[in-house]
């Protein structure tokens, strides 16, 4: 029983066949059909049909059926005012192979419900038909409109009674790794066992862009293995070793002075590391790992020959620094004074891994070593300046739960029995059947009905009757569990959502991991029902530690800052970009929109603001020179700082440039999208990208003349090219400039001054970051609106859809008298039916 395909075989034949396909659900006729011919294939050739597939198969059909909105036949037709309306205005360039914009409209009963929307939203805006055209019957218009917007709300809602808005919904990587930590109180990382997820409208969360294959299957039981395997390891005795080791400044640097390598070398007292651009120069050998794990290190240093300031910037990184391994793994970094100071981190060590630690301002000059390698000695006549480290402390730690916690978490009172005779088989399954009722109930996130713990109980009980030991008994029995569609995803029914489950909702919105035990106690007693309790509740799982990672897990994908390391800005062309800078970055958009959660702050400081947070490297890194500290602190601006509001942080600049050139059209898109909200449909497939003029013989705003002549490309450029051009005072490394920079030969020549005025499509004109943001202040409600659709989207799973429209405009409503605060369009959110609903 311990192979994959007997223990998935548990899940279907125990808990997905019976519980899914045997159940009556509420579907319309499409529907019913496949799932009755599913039924009916997997019961004719349930002989032929192994665990592993029959798991597979059925859920992918789940999937497939509960989470799409192509496979739904419409209950009515479009009425008769829809189809007139098209055939009248639309059909001459909507129709057949050769449509407009491959956008065919002759089948009405063919396209899909964004179809609809989109349609509805260009005919809404006059957009469409084209202004160009013979003039539109109001009347027609209205009447279309009208008809249109009460068709496809009550086919969606008629889904959403039918199916739940929220459909085929699983936990992500992080979402699993963070619940098995909750469950079985382990600490190893495991989503890095599991590869990247994709982005389905803009998130990883959405059900629709959550696929589940074969492959996947087998990815998700092997990280319920290494979790399981960790768990019992951790419950056994003398299996948690803890250990402290203190290194005098001797004892790290090189042991053997006349050797040239990449350790410290020993300089008047201190181990000591030359600012250098030799990969694993600094590395640090006495903090190899013996055995994976977390471990802390506290470091003593100072600078060692110094700039004029006197403070040198270093990272901290870990690998298994040689060669044949080159990946490095960030930590964090530090700024040493001429003054003896102290830091203090914790990281992940596989096997062999250690720390290196380094100067890495890229501001610094740089000592330059022959064959790879440094004697001792060769930095100190180069006069450059470096990190002299005086002790290490290096501790192995455990971050979960203890071992007593684990042990009991897994076996209950059963250890505590221990002497052999009053371990009796009738004693074991009493005991097995009280765990695995309440594993079932932590892992499924509410209570299990008997008749469900029976399905997994069962196979353990034969197991302790067949002879086979409790542990592997019980291990097996929680092995099914977590391999449930239970566990796994969120198969809550169609309708209002139950206490449990909005108690899961809620956690899983705001932490990303499983409820904890006030909640699970609010929903047990029903109160979460309660909307003065729910909103206690969202403020203390934002105020939590927990609840400070939201805003960070929320801007990787909402803003994109996932990517910030996913290109590197051309040294020679914009030089002082160092990864210090990148993290820094990160950590200056996390501390601001940890700001407006916690200060309720206005959703237009997105926008613009007197203040970001910054350390001094960044500060720097911006030309703002009144900063000092290695910490992110609070900082007001002054207009000739050129920042204020995320679209000119420089994680936000960063992750919408190329690392060589920057492009309006990328930066404008995303203002349009991540801002604004505003749809930009993809370029035709006829017309080619831009390719930026690296010669400078013309500027992108000359080149962009060209699309926007072109009539198929006009109307998008209209919308997405003013922002970016805003934004064009800024290099691809976050910097404001004001001439763009052009390499020719081994030299970098000064551009063409750059033009950052544009006209908006209302008309508004501006000439720069400043104007434009002014512009962009007035339409508040706006970034509200959608700031509301990307929470909601993130919360539940679904995109918001033409029904949902109302919900988001209440949200907007309700927080104008605190001026759309970011904290009150969370609550404001939670507070939507959509939000309380499947």
């Amino acid at each position: 029983m311990d192979g994959l395909p007997s223990i998935l075989a548990i899940a279907v034949k125990n808990v997905f066949y019976p519980t899914f396909l045997n159940e009556p659900l509420i579907l319309d006729s499409q529907s019913a059909s496949i799932i009755h011919h599913t039924r009916s294939r997997l019961n004719s050739h349930s002989h032929r049909v192994n665990s592993m597939a029959r798991l597979n198969y059925l859920l992918i059909f789940f999937l497939t059926v509960s989470s799409g909105n192509g496979i739904f036949a419409y209950e009515d037709a479009p009425p008769k005012e829809i189809n007139q309306f098209l055939k009248t205005n639309c059909l001459d360039c909507h129709s057949g192979s050769k449509a407009e914009a491959g956008f065919d409209l002759s089948s009405t009963s063919k396209n899909t419900f964004e179809d609809w929307t989109r349609v509805y939203d260009r005919v809404a805006s006059g957009e469409m038909p084209p202004p160009d055209d013979s003039e539109i019957d109001q009347n027609k218009r209205h009447n279309f409109l009208t008809a249109t917007q009460n068709w496809i709300t009550r086919e969606q809602q008629r889904l959403y009674r039918d199916l739940g808005r929220s459909r085929g919904k699983r936990l992500t990587r992080i979402q699993l790794e963070n619940s098995l930590h909750d469950l079985l109180g382990i600490d190893i990382p495991l989503a890095e066992l599991i590869p990247e997820e994709p982005l389905s409208h803009g998130f990883t969360t959405v059900g629709e862009g959550q696929p589940i294959s074969h492959h996947q299957l087998k990815q998700h039981v092997a990280v319920i293995d290494a979790a399981l395997e960790e768990a019992f390891n951790r419950a056994k005795p003398n299996s948690n070793p803890t250990w402290k080791h203190e290194f005098e400044a001797k004892q790290i640097a090189r042991r053997n002075p006349l050797r040239r390598c990449r350790e410290p070398e020993m300089r008047k007292g201190l181990a000591t590391t030359w600012s250098s651009s030799l990969v694993f120069y600094g590395r640090l050998p006495v903090t190899t790992a013996l055995s994976a794990g977390w471990y802390r290190m506290k470091i003593r240093a100072k600078s060692v020959r110094p700039p004029a300031n006197g403070n040198i910037w270093c990272s901290i990184r870990t690998g298994e620094c040689q060669s044949s391994a080159p990946l490095m793994t960030w930590v964090d970094s530090f700024e040493v004074t001429p003054e003896i100071s102290e830091k203090t981190v914790i990281a992940w060590l596989p096997e062999g891994h250690m720390f290196e630690v380094k100067p890495a301002d890229a501001k610094l000059r740089k000592a330059k070593f022959a064959g790879g390698q440094v004697g001792a000695g060769e930095g100190e006549p180069q006069n450059v300046p470096g990190i002299g480290i005086e002790s290490l402390v290096l501790e192995r730690i455990y971050t979960g739960k203890s071992q007593s916690q684990i042990r009991e978490t897994l076996f209950g009172s059963y250890l505590e029995t221990k002497t052999s005779d009053k371990r009796t088989l009738e004693f074991d399954l009493k005991e097995a059947k009280i765990l695995i009722q309440r594993f079932a109930d932590a892992a499924f996130r509410c209570p299990s009905s008997p008749e469900l713990v029976a399905r997994y109980f069962t196979p353990v009980s034969e197991a302790l009757k067949n002879g086979q030991s409790f542990e592997k008994s019980i291990r097996m029995g929680y092995r099914a569990i977590l391999c449930s569609p239970r566990f796994l995803l969120f198969p809550h029914p169609a309708g209002k959502l139950n206490s449990y489950a909005l108690a899961s909702r809620l956690s899983y919105f705001l932490w990303n991991r499983m409820p904890d035990e006030e909640l699970l106690q609010l929903a047990s007693e029903g109160r979460l029902d309660d909307k003065s309790i729910l909103h206690q509740q969202v403020d203390r799982l934002l105020n939590h530690p927990h609840g400070q990672q939201f805003a960070a897990s929320f801007a990787a994908e909402w803003l994109d800052l996932r990517l910030i390391g996913f290109t590197q800005p051309d040294s020679k062309l914009y030089p002082g970009f160092d990864s210090i800078v990148e993290h820094s970055m990160l950590a200056e958009t996390h501390a601001f929109l940890n700001h407006l959660i916690q200060k309720n702050r206005s959703i237009g400081e997105l926008i613009d603001s007197d203040y970001t947070f910054l350390n001094s490297h960044l500060a720097s890194f911006y030309g703002i020179n009144h900063v000092s500290g290695g910490d992110m602190q609070k900082v007001s601006l002054d207009s000739q700082d050129h920042r204020g509001g995320i679209i000119t942080h420089g994680s936000v600049l960063k992750v919408t440039a190329n690392g060589t050139q920057t492009s309006p059209v990328i930066r404008g898109t995303w203002i349009a999208d991540r801002i604004l909200g505003t749809e930009v449909p993809p370029p035709p497939a006829n017309i080619p990208a831009i390719e930026p003029d690296t010669r400078g013989a013309s500027t992108i705003r000359e080149q962009l003349r060209k699309h926007q002549s072109d009539p198929s490309c006009a109307s998008c450029h209209r919308i997405i090219d003013p922002p970016g051009f805003a934004l064009e005072n800024y290099d691809p490394s976050g910097r404001w400039r004001d001439y763009y920079t052009i390499r020719v030969g081994r030299k970098n020549k000064r551009g063409p001054r750059i033009d950052a005025s544009a006209t908006m499509p209302s008309g508004e004109r501006f000439h720069g970051i400043s104007s434009f943001k002014q512009i962009l202040s007035t339409q508040k409600h706006l970034i509200a609106k959608n700031v509301a659709a990307k929470l909601l989207t993130y919360a539940t799973g679904a995109p918001v859809a033409f029904a949902d429209r109302p919900s988001i405009l209440t949200c907007v409503a309700e927080t104008e008298k605190d001026d759309f605060g970011f904290r009150s369009l969370i609550h404001a959110v939670v507070d939507t039916p959509e939000f309380l609903n499947k």
